[in-house]
């Protein structure tokens, strides 16, 4: 029998408007309200409301039988609360079906894993805590920023209380076996370790309306046989992909969500086949360990995390920025901290990527910018801005405890 997972990644940052060095000291309003708003409806037009329907629609047809998971970032639910609500009305929706689960991520999709524990855990707590007020399930399957794993992270997602951890099947990892079984992660004793199937993965994702592909056009038919054929050989077939790939990375031109309204239906005429949640994986019973001791992520052709720290700027601004963490704290002032926080979303990096070969034009792809170096300027003008805030609130607020303390008040 072959269980298909399919997961949807939701996410938008807050992008940063363009902050000139004169600004620093005087403008605190550091990201682009205009851009932010457009840029989302826009994809909520071209991806977010029809998937959303076709997606109820498949559920509805198949009387629950098709079941979809999807990892939306904090940052995303923001904007649906801020610029669309029929957005999120429309995944509540998906949530009333029980046919869909909403798994945990960090809230503002950033690289803290790699950081800072502290943090880490913090923006899990705060995603985890807004994904159960707004569709009312508490996640039981954890999915790090970018698929970022390895076995330190898995060990503290155990931790967390998680059932299972999500991560690319990267053949750096997996060697000779295949992403098609549940693993266990290496020193854990509980959590499952769910591998995504990066060709099958990626023959739709990225694949879908290349012409020269020698396999195009893919049609919902002759994907269902490639996934019939793992009958035997596997129990699992993990579909990861990016939410936007339906209608605005691949246009409704291409045939994208008729090839989403028939595929699921196609998949279920084999009778072994079946949909089932990262969540019913997870209680599978595991083959083997997995032991990844370095880390790997889904982005870009290496799969590693060159796409935000490969540089000398991404590695510069990060450090800056994580270096100021307990100083940001120290301030209790809740705009300093939520500034700071959107800072660490993973874009801001990923635009600061230098690498325009294979990978060129995945890094353009909804970037603000003309050139990796304006981001950066862009990026630590803010950032020296925000620096100057902190340590002036600080200041500030240790001159208030003197007084305070001169006065006899504890």
């Amino acid at each position: 029998m072959v269980n298909v997972c399919i997961y949807f990644q939701v996410h938008q940052p807050f992008r940063l408007r363009k902050y000139s060095f004169f600004d620093i000291g005087y403008a605190r309003d550091y990201f682009d309200e205009e851009k932010n708003k457009d840029i989302f409806n826009r994809v909520a037009k071209k991806c977010y409301l029809p998937a959303n329907k076709v997606i109820l629609d498949l559920i509805n047809e198949t009387k629950g039988k098709f079941k979809v998971a999807y990892s939306i970032s904090g940052t995303a639910l923001e904007q649906m609360e801020r610029y669309n609500p029929d957005v999120l009305k429309s995944f509540q929706e998906l949530a009333r079906t029980g046919c869909v689960e909403f798994l945990s991520e960090t809230y503002y999709h950033s690289l803290s894993s790699l950081y800072s524990k502290r943090e880490f855990f913090e923006q899990i707590n705060m995603h985890r805590e807004k994904i159960k007020k707004l569709f009312g399930q508490t996640p039981r399957v954890f999915r790090n920023t970018e698929l970022i794993y390895n076995n330190d992270i898995a060990r503290f997602a155990e931790e967390l209380g998680y059932k299972a951890i999500l991560a690319e099947g990267w053949k750096s990892i997996l060697h000779w076996r295949s992403p098609n079984f549940i693993y266990k992660p290496v020193n854990t004793s509980r959590i499952k370790l769910l591998l995504k199937n990066y060709q099958l993965s990626d023959d739709i994702a990225f694949r879908f309306s290349e012409r020269s592909w020698t396999e195009w056009p893919l049609t919902a038919e002759k994907f269902a046989s490639w996934i019939n054929a793992i009958n035997g050989s596997g129990t699992n077939v993990n579909l990861f992909l990016d939410y936007e790939t339906l209608g605005e990375h691949q246009w409704e031109e291409t045939g994208i969500f008729d090839f989403m309204r028939k595929m699921p239906l196609e998949v279920l005429k084999h009778k072994d086949n079946a949909f089932k949640l990262p969540s019913e994986l997870a209680e599978l019973e595991p083959v083997g360990e997995i032991d990844s001791p370095h880390i790997v992520s889904w982005a870009d052709t290496e799969r590693d995390l060159s796409a935000w720290t490969g540089n000398k700027m991404q590695q510069s601004a990060l450090k800056e920025l994580y270096f100021l963490e307990s100083e940001v704290m120290a301030t209790e002032n809740p705009e300093i901290i939520e500034a700071w926080r959107k800072l660490q979303t993973s874009d801001h990096y990923y635009y600061m990527c230098t690498k325009y070969f294979n990978d060129g034009d995945v890094h353009k792809y909804f970037n603000p910018y003309e050139s990796p170096y304006e981001c950066f300027i862009n990026l630590m003008n803010v950032l020296n801005d925000l620096i100057i805030r902190t340590k002036s609130h600080n200041t500030n607020l240790s001159k208030s405890n003197k007084v305070l303390k001169l006065a006899g008040v504890n």
